[in-house]
């Protein structure tokens, strides 16, 4: 029993070990449930992540490591048991009821998760369903030449809605009676105050700054796109086709699917990124009774025990339909996405697994800058010039890179907002009187947001965005926000650092020093100023917002031409050395496996565009 430990030393290595092993046996069932593994239960994920929460919310251990806080400690055990103790401060609940009611959320969250994976997600269209997940409704939204067929798929977008509100509702109302019985203002308050380490006023007054400077930009372009492609492009089932529809097929051929692992793996190694020999599970295709949303989570966190260096392993998924037009630029971005994260939990460097991992205290915005920066790069005319090449070898052209930017540029607010209304919506929920927490209140407030916040109905409805139903989602899309001010001033701050970025070790290596290896340990707007050296602000995003389309363009030709000069560090098919295990998976199949390969990565990758083919 950890309670009755007496040595300092001795209770903080049994706590690691104790917490590696709860954390391990959720995030186990976590993936085998999401990834609908043969033989996954709804009960024993329940189960699992009570046992977590119980763990980390076990009020005698608290008491335990505020004694030992009052002894005369080692500096090394004091930060590790200061480091305990605001976890449990997170995750604590004094109240027997509040107990109960978690039980109570945890098991109404997995139920509800569990129909939401099994619903027969699709559209209707000339008389037959389609069956699709909601990543290949919003494609065919996307690039679906027929207006009706892009109705049928937000029709199938707009569905969910309805499927999942009932049930949510009494989430809704069980989750805030729980916040508020530990004493917050309401449960996205408590998110916030774990995970950010300031309050739900403190945030939205950084958000509503930056939707003020923003709405000016959003009203602009909506009324740009109306005027170049008509009114009814900006319907939701219109929107994204009108900017993107013509161009995502053009840019098709330069990103094929079965060669987004071997792009993403060489991009990394050049701008050196390494894994300190972790383990990653790829699961990159979608299929029926998959989670509708693609992560990265961490079953082994990795941490400097006393015995030595222990690496993570990481479960990676999305939702690729490689067959579909744009699904090879998906899966690269979500590649470079979840690969970030990845990458970043991999090389934390401290003493306690509790610095690795994704939950409270790990800020959400210190999370997601990092996969977001990553993402960014993909975008690049110096990326593309280096790693968007179709089947047989030729390079992107310029001219589509210069479409594609003309096409989409001044449309990029839209991201932006699309990104606040999520946590706008989440506010409103939770600020509602219980009474009105009804399926009818919270799918008009949904509408109400988007319209406020989007301009009009958005082409991703705000119930269908899978974050708000799980725990550790839920009330966490502020992140991306934050994140996203992040990763522009930290672009700025390398560009004007270093002139480049891709293909830039010293950029891999900076993220690592300043971002990376302190874990949680640090504040995530201390982080952001150690690196850009200044306080994290908005004004790098706006200004990308409102950059001269002509000079943006210029710029961008120049860095294309220098790229294609240069070509990337390590050509196509390469092998390059990462510093980790991949496992490309599909379910309970495993594709291929780099460290049984011959070849190592590029033989592993080799093999899965065999198996990808055969899809086809």
């Amino acid at each position: 029993m950890l309670a009755t430990i007496t040595s300092p030393s001795e209770f903080i290595e049994k706590f690691n070990r104790k917490y590696e092993l709860v954390h391990k046996a959720y995030e186990d069932n976590f993936w085998a449930t999401k990834m609908n593994l043969q033989g996954n239960s709804i009960s024993e994920l329940s189960r699992t992540k009570g046992e977590l929460d119980e763990f980390l919310g076990d009020a005698k251990l608290l008491e335990k490591v505020q004694e030992f806080l009052k002894q005369d400690l080692s500096p090394k055990e004091r930060r590790s048991l200061k480091t305990f103790e605001r976890v449990f401060k997170c995750y604590i609940i004094q109240d027997p009821k509040a107990v109960e009611m978690k039980k109570q959320i945890d098991k109404m969250e997995a139920e509800l998760e569990h129909a939401r994976n099994n619903l027969k997600l699709g559209y209707t269209y000339k008389g037959e369903f389609h069956l699709a997940s909601s990543v290949l409704l919003r494609t065919v939204m996307s690039t679906s030449d027929e207006e009706e067929e892009r109705k049928a798929a937000y029709a199938g977008m707009r569905s969910i809605g309805p499927f999942v509100v009932e049930k949510f509702c009494e989430i809704i109302k069980l989750r805030n009676r729980f916040a508020k019985s530990c004493g917050y203002e309401c449960f996205y308050d408590m998110k916030v105050l774990n995970a950010e380490g300031f309050n739900k006023k403190a945030l939205f007054k950084i958000l509503d700054d930056l939707e003020l400077k923003s709405r000016p930009i959003l009203e602009k372009a909506r009324n740009l796109l109306a005027e170049r492609k008509g009114k009814q492009a900006l319907e939701p089932y219109n929107m994204n086709y009108s900017m993107a529809g013509d161009i995502t097929k053009q840019l098709d051929p330069y990103f094929p699917f079965e060669n987004a692992v071997d792009a993403w793996a060489r991009s990394f190694a050049a701008l050196g990124i390494t894994y300190a020999n972790a383990t990653m599970n790829l699961d990159l295709c979608d299929r029926q009774g998959k989670y509708s949303n693609g992560f990265c989570h961490w079953p082994q966190p990795a941490w400097q025990s006393p015995e030595g260096w222990v690496p993570s392993q990481t479960n990676f998924t999305s939702l690729a339909t490689p067959s579909a037009v744009g699904s090879g630029y998906t899966a690269l971005v979500t590649l470079m996405h979840e690969g970030g994260h990845a990458a970043h939990f991999a090389n934390v460097v401290q003493d306690s697994p509790l610095y690795s991992q994704e939950r409270a205290p790990t800020s959400v915005a210190y999370a997601e800058n990092q996969s977001m920066f990553l993402d960014s790069l993909v975008g690049d005319a110096a990326w593309m010039a280096r790693y968007a090449y179709s089947r047989d070898g030729k390079v992107i052209p310029w001219e589509l890179i210069e479409k594609k930017k003309r096409d989409q540029n001044e449309y990029e607010v839209f991201q932006l907002r699309s990104m606040l209304a999520v946590p706008f919506f989440e506010r409103k929920l939770y600020e509602l009187p219980e009474d009105q927490v009804t399926p009818e209140n919270v799918m008009r407030i949904a509408d109400e947001v988007e319209m406020q916040i989007q301009g009009g109905l958005s082409p991703r409805p705000l119930l269908s965005v899978p974050h708000i139903l799980s725990d550790e989602s839920s009330a966490y899309y502020h992140g991306y926000v934050l994140a996203e001010m992040s990763v522009h001033q930290t672009r700025e701050h390398f560009l004007k650092t270093y002139g480049e970025i891709v293909d830039n070790p010293k950029v891999g290596k900076d993220l690592t020093e300043y971002y990376w290896k302190s874990g949680n340990s640090e504040n995530f707007l201390d982080l952001v100023q150690g690196l850009t050296k200044k306080p994290l602000s908005g004004d790098a995003w706006i200004q990308v917002l409102q950059e001269d389309v002509e000079g943006h363009i210029k710029l961008e030709k120049i860095e294309y031409e220098k790229a294609i000069k240069a070509g990337p560090k390590f050509k196509a098919g390469e092998t390059v050395d990462l510093k980790m295990r991949v496992r490309l998976v599909h379910g309970d199949l495993v594709i291929s496996d780099s460290a049984t390969d011959p070849k190592g990565l590029s033989g592993a990758c080799s093999v899965y565009k065999n198996w990808v083919a055969q899809l086809k």
